[in-house]
């Protein structure tokens, strides 16, 4: 076999090239065509909206699906982009010259701010069409606003912070009366909570963020021309309305942390990416003059919100004093810039420009561009036009970034819908790992590639990497076919030669103890892995002669228990008196038939390790298969010894629940031969229900009487409800068991007297107590004191039982007078009954001569007949045919018998020679027999109506057609 591995590498070495290397071992390749077959829609995707404006438009905002929009000087349009068809406007109602200056909408679409030019603030809501102006912000041109995410509905803002052109940043608050449609004022108060100055003093706060981190922790970002502020401070739970001016307390008296850049244009803007609604940003990107800093947003860092910070500046074509850029918005991958004649989309990722959109010079200069954070939309507005962008699979091309910064896994992610590109990734992330030396990566990598297989293996060996080129095969093993059967058997053989090398070589060196085990682990479970068992049986001789080479018998007993061969491998460990490796190999390949095999000879020597063995295989062993070990070992051993072997079977009967007799009745004679005090416990555990024993009460009993357990061969006695040998153990040992096993037979009143009469005998003849007599008949109703009396000898005084004579007389004489009132009540009951049967006597009725038989309808007087005081009338015959299949068969039994008797006493007498005086007696004894008989068979027939006696309710639910003559009627009606 070594020299199949030595010129199977000799040929990957004399390999001219690829094809020729892959058409020496015939493991097959298949690519992947990279092309694709219909044109992809960019990413960004414009479209016009269908909309004239009657006049220019100043400002525009979106979000939550509202659209607002001012056009010209006093004129307010507002849409629900879900009903696009039902546009609402609004008079600003200015008669001044004033104009828009900046327009605010929250993030629920339900407040809207309107800040003029002439310092003034209007307010509308999105359930009104009244403007109203808010006094206490008059004087203050708006630059920003931080809406309260948190705290805000559509009726009240929540505490918000507004933003000026002089630097002051208010804290402002906005409800809509509940009351009324507004309260007086709309705005609950509006204070100052801090100043933003740069180097030259007080600048505008161009923008303003409230965000919320863990604990409770507050971070508001607010921006100037050149500097990025933040505040970071927490609010008390439950003051969280009383808003923010703790938070701008804290650095009253020294500058918050600041990012600050040089160049100015004049203005910033700082736009968030939100990945999911009513979740926090994750991403920002800040325009000011330098360039776009962009970064991730840490809510777990205690002083500064902002993560992984880089600069990315203008693209060459801006030039920030010629075409500065107007506005920003960020998507997940990608920040928009606008121009004043176009838009441009830059990669986070690599700063690059991805996407430029020219807009034609009729649709007049671009003035802003916004988003809609809920339904991501991009809106761009001139003076006369309105675009919308929707992002399309943004995420298409960014595994190529990824993977050219070397964040494979990233890019990974961003392709494993598509295998064309998952492939150049896995390849260029294995080269990568190569080239740095990570070669068990670049093998995994390798492995899950379409790269030539003998060009990957060559690399490895002229490497000297085993371990890489041995994780390269496994994976390449783990991708063949079930067909591949030649490749398979090369690569399991190839791979078990390379496992013995290497594990011959760690097992030399103590420092690589782990590696050496965690190594061995993956080589057994390389050989037992099922996709490989066929082949490893198919080719156990050659494995076997490499173990056998490398001296690895440890693993050689591994394989051949893997190929089943148990039985050798334990025998071979008793032969060699290794009990503890035979048990361990039982134990660890966990076979029963092994168990039941070994078990006789391995408990002889290690006992205790082979009880908990038998335990740790639970339910998998059938005890009853162990037992003949356990009565071997235990015969003449040890109380130590016979110890463990309560210890299985109690773990068998009380963890396990078995219920087999064998283990029971074994457990049993354990008990009563080492623990007398465990059986009796055992036994009362059982119960007294002989249905739920699982132990041979006779077998318990016989054992139970050999080594004298008297208490629990009462138990026992109870069980088998022989309660009279129970009682008659039980004195032997107490009164008191015996006492209790007298009260058993509840139902057996006389039994329960015999049992308590032998209790008293004892207590009088054997133990002399008169009292403790007397308390016997306390303790049970049964007994009287005349029954006790006998016992006593003749010199006792009746002083000591005076008191019980006394009670049992009483008890005579209102039993007496019970059985009198009873008597009286008898009398009368008797009498009411012959009144009743004398007026039954002459009771009759009248038949007309015109009556029918209610059975067959014909004629009642033709033949003889029956009538009920209920009305009806039968013929004997009709009513003997109604009444026999109804009656139970011992009736139906005796009321042929009466028939037959009736027929033979009707037939005349054959015997002549009679003298005339016997005839005569013969006949009136046969008459009157006959007159009986008729009577016999009218209290069966005529007991009572079969049409109006219980007879009719018993067969309510017999069907109408017997089921056995179902078909032959049914076929009688076709």
């Amino acid at each position: 076999m070594a020299s199949i591995l030595d010129e199977y590498e000799d040929s990957l070495h004399r390999s001219v090239s690829v094809q020729q290397s892959r058409a020496s071992v015939g493991i097959p390749h298949s690519g992947y065509v990279n092309a694709r077959l219909e044109k992809e829609t960019p990413i960004f995707n414009k479209q016009r909206i269908d909309f004239a404006p009657p006049e220019k438009i100043n400002s525009l905002v979106v979000s939550s699906n509202q659209l607002c929009m001012s056009l010209g000087k006093d004129t307010l349009l507002r849409i629900d982009l879900g009903k696009p068809d039902e546009p609402n406007q609004v008079e600003l109602g200015r008669k001044d010259e004033a104009k828009v200056y900046k327009m605010f909408l929250d993030h629920t679409g339900s407040h809207l701010l309107i800040a003029l030019n002439t310092s003034e603030c209007l307010y509308l809501n999105r359930s009104v069409q009244k403007v109203r102006a808010l006094s206490r912000w008059k004087g203050h041109l708006i630059e920003s606003v931080g809406w309260n995410k948190f705290l805000g509905s559509e009726t009240n803002t929540g505490p918000i912070l507004v933003g000026t052109s002089q630097g002051q940043i208010y804290e402002a608050e906005i409800s809509v009366s509940e009351g009324s449609l507004f309260s007086t004022n709309p705005d609950q108060y509006f204070r100052q909570v801090y100043t933003l100055e740069e180097e030259s003093g007080p600048a505008p706060v161009c923008c303003l963020e409230i965000e919320r981190g863990i604990e409770g922790k507050f971070f508001i970002i607010a921006t100037t021309r050149k500097r990025l502020f933040q505040f970071v401070g927490k609010v008390p739970e439950g003051t969280e309305q009383q808003g923010f001016s703790s938070i701008f307390a804290v650095h009253a008296d020294h500058l918050p942390s600041f990012r600050e850049f040089p160049a100015n244009l004049g203005f910033s803007e700082i736009a968030f990416y939100t990945p999911k609604l009513r979740s926090n940003p994750r991403s920002f990107a800040w325009m000011m003059g330098n360039g776009v800093l962009y970064g991730t947003l840490d809510y777990g860092r205690p002083d500064s919100i902002l993560s992984d910070e880089r600069v990315w500046v203008y693209p060459p074509d801006i030039d920030i004093t010629v075409n500065k850029p107007i506005s920003i918005v960020l998507t997940q991958f990608h920040f928009l810039l606008l121009l004043s004649d176009r838009v441009k989309a830059v990669c986070t990722l690599n700063g690059q420009v991805v996407f430029q959109d020219l807009f034609l010079e009729k649709f007049g200069v671009l003035t802003r561009m916004i988003k809609d954070p809920t339904v991501q939309q991009i809106w761009i507005h001139t003076e006369k036009v309105v675009f919308r962008y929707h992002v399309q699979r943004e995420s298409r091309d960014v595994w190529k970034m990824y993977m050219n910064m070397n964040k494979f896994d990233l890019a990974k992610e961003y392709c494993k819908d598509r295998p064309e590109c998952l492939d150049i990734v896995l390849a260029k992330e294995a080269e990568h790992c190569f080239q740095n030396k990570r070669y068990l990566d670049s093998a995994k990598c390798y492995a899950l590639t379409q790269n030539y297989f003998e060009e990957i293996a060559l690399k490895f060996i002229e490497a000297k990497q085993e371990e890489a080129l041995m994780e390269f095969l496994i994976k390449k093993l783990s991708n063949l076919k079930p067909s591949e059967k030649t490749q398979t058997t090369l690569l399991t053989t190839w791979l078990t030669e390379l496992y013995l090398n290497w594990l011959g070589i760690l097992q030399g060196d103590p420092s690589q103890r782990n590696l050496y085990l965690d190594t061995r682990e993956k080589f057994r479970t390389f050989l037992s892995s099922p996709k490989n068992k066929d082949c490893l049986f198919n080719n156990r001789a050659s494995i076997y002669e490499l173990l056998a080479s490398h001296g690895d018998t440890e693993h050689m007993v591994y394989f051949a228990v893997i190929m089943q061969d148990y039985e050798r491998v334990v025998a071979h460990h008793c032969q060699h008196d290794e009990y503890d490796e035979a048990l361990n190999v039982l134990s660890r390949h966990r076979d029963e038939k092994l168990f039941y095999k070994f078990s006789p000879v391995l408990i002889q020597h290690i006992p205790k390790k082979v009880v908990d063995a038998w335990i740790s295989m639970g339910s998998r062993l059938d005890a009853r298969n162990l037992i003949p070990a356990l009565v071997n070992y235990s015969q003449g051993a040890s109380t130590q010894q016979i110890n463990e072997a309560i210890r299985y079977m109690e773990f068998c009967v009380y963890q396990l629940e078995e219920t087999q007799q064998a283990i029971h009745n074994y457990l049993l004679s354990l008990y009563a031969l080492c623990r007398p005090d465990s059986l009796l416990s055992y036994l009362e555990q059982a119960g007294t229900n002989p249905n739920r024993i699982h132990y041979d009460l006779k077998y318990a009993l016989r054992l139970c009487a050999e080594h004298g357990h008297h208490r629990a061969c009462v138990h026992i006695y109870k069980v088998m409800e022989l309660y009279e040998e129970a009682v008659d153990l039980a004195l032997q040992v107490d009164v008191d068991l015996a006492k209790s096993c007298a009260d058993l037979p509840e139902d057996d009143e006389e039994l329960r007297k015999k049992l308590w009469l032998k209790i008293a005998r004892h207590v009088v003849q054997e133990e002399k107590d008169v009292k403790k007599a007397m308390a016997c008949l306390s303790s049970c109703a049964l007994l009287k004191i005349e029954d006790v009396l006998p016992f006593f000898p003749d010199f006792v005084t009746i002083d000591h039982f005076k008191e019980a004579i006394c009670n049992s007389l009483e008890d005579y004489n209102k039993h007496i007078e019970e059985l009198k009132r009873e008597m009286e009540e008898a009398t009368q009951s008797a009498k009411r009954i012959r009144e009743d049967i004398q007026e039954m006597r002459n009771k009759y009725g009248s038949v007309e001569p015109q009556e029918k038989c209610a059975a067959c309808d014909f004629p009642l007087l033709n033949r003889p007949f029956y009538l009920f005081l209920c009305g009806h009338m039968f013929h004997y015959d009709c009513l003997l045919q109604a009444v026999f299949p109804n009656l139970p068969a011992y009736k139906q039994a005796k009321l042929e018998d009466l028939q037959k008797k009736l027929a033979a006493t009707s037939q005349p007498s054959k015997s002549h020679h009679r003298p005339k005086d016997a005839d005569t007696n013969s006949l009136g004894k046969g008459q009157q027999s006959r007159e009986q008989i008729k009577a016999d068979i009218d209290d069966i027939v005529a007991a009572e109506c079969v049409y109006c006696g219980e007879l009719m309710i018993r067969s309510i639910d017999k069907p109408f057609i017997d089921p056995q003559k179902y078909e032959e009627e049914m076929q009688s009606w076709l």
